[in-house]
């Protein structure tokens, strides 16, 4: 009986600890480009049930770039921003913005590359002279790193904003643009089918491979109202992450939502994004991301100590 007794206050503690699904708290997510690997970790960790876990319900929308989605934040349409470049984010709240980081969403970013139809004469970025290459939207790491091309490699490029990947590829393919832009495993299929063929990647750029370059932001207001939220939020989102590299189900289920080929799922886990890479808990290469900001005119002056530390509020693990 005293067994007995000990596991019913057990029991009771936990559902006491624990939130319930019905309790569950509603998060209002914004994730750029639907159907990449990073963008899916809301999605397959609602599916998984992880954040439920963690007495939270996510609502998920998709936008066309970190730009679009750094401006829906700073206005208050949703709680929390996945992916929006981190010096486009210093500049917002440089010139006043209420935005908040609350986590890394990508370093290094290797999973970023440029390309061009087969039947194009450019075979690498640095032969780029008078050419457009793409980006998805104005200050977002797309941005950053067309912009770090031009400068690395003095060439007289003209960037232009192409939006998400599948619009970007239609834009290469009828000559609307010269280098495209995508993250993999987008274009994968068209890399290994040889439709196109890769001329750059973000990680080509050394300063690039240990740098943030997109991070997780929420509005000020949003961050002092729902603190608790947030940080069951993150605490979910880095046990999705977990879930996603040691489960063999993760692949499967992320094919499912995405639609991509195995194959292009299978190189892009291979190649392009590691465990690592989708670290939450740093914000690397902080100087380097304000050197950035103010080379391509976000800042004027780096952020000060006390502004980064207001700035940037990473929830405990």
């Amino acid at each position: 009986m005293t067994i007995r007794l000990s596991l019913s206050v057990a029991a009771a503690l936990l559902a006491f600890a624990t939130p319930q699904a019905g309790n569950a708290e509603t998060l209002k997510i914004a994730s750029p480009q639907r159907g990449s690997w990073e963008g899916a970790i809301p999605e397959l960790g609602k599916q998984q049930g992880i954040f439920q876990k963690h007495g939270l319900d996510l609502e998920i929308l998709y936008t066309s770039g970190g730009g679009e989605t750094l401006q829906i934040v700073i206005g208050g349409a949703v709680d929390v921003g996945l992916s929006a470049g981190t010096s486009g984010v210093f500049g917002a709240y440089a010139k006043g913005a209420p935005v908040r980081i609350i986590g890394a969403s990508s370093t290094g970013s290797a999973e970023l590359f440029w390309y061009v139809a087969a039947k194009s004469p450019i075979k690498t970025i640095r032969e780029a002279n008078d050419a457009t290459v793409a980006y998805s939207t104005t200050g977002a790491s797309t941005h950053i790193a067309v912009m770090r091309f031009i400068r690395e490699y003095n060439l007289k490029a003209k960037p232009v904003s192409t939006g998400n990947p599948t619009s970007t590829f239609t834009q290469v393919m009828s000559g609307q643009v010269d280098i495209g832009w995508a993250v993999a495993p987008f274009q994968l299929d068209a890399l290994n089918q040889g439709q196109v063929r890769q001329v750059a990647s973000a990680s080509d750029i050394a300063a690039i491979r240990q740098q943030t370059i997109r991070v997780q932001i929420t509005n000020a207001q949003t961050l002092a109202d729902k603190k608790d939220a947030l940080t069951r939020y993150m605490r979910a989102y880095r046990e999705t992450i977990d879930w996603m590299y040691a489960n063999p189900e993760a692949i499967p289920r992320y094919m499912a939502f995405s639609t991509f080929s195995e194959g292009a799922v299978r190189r892009m886990m291979k190649d392009f994004i590691p465990k690592e890479s989708l670290q939450t808990r740093e914000i690397r290469g902080i100087k380097e991301g304000m050197d950035d900001a103010i080379q391509f005119k976000f800042l004027t002056a780096p952020l000060t100590e006390q502004q980064l530390k207001e700035l940037i509020q990473i929830p405990p693990s």
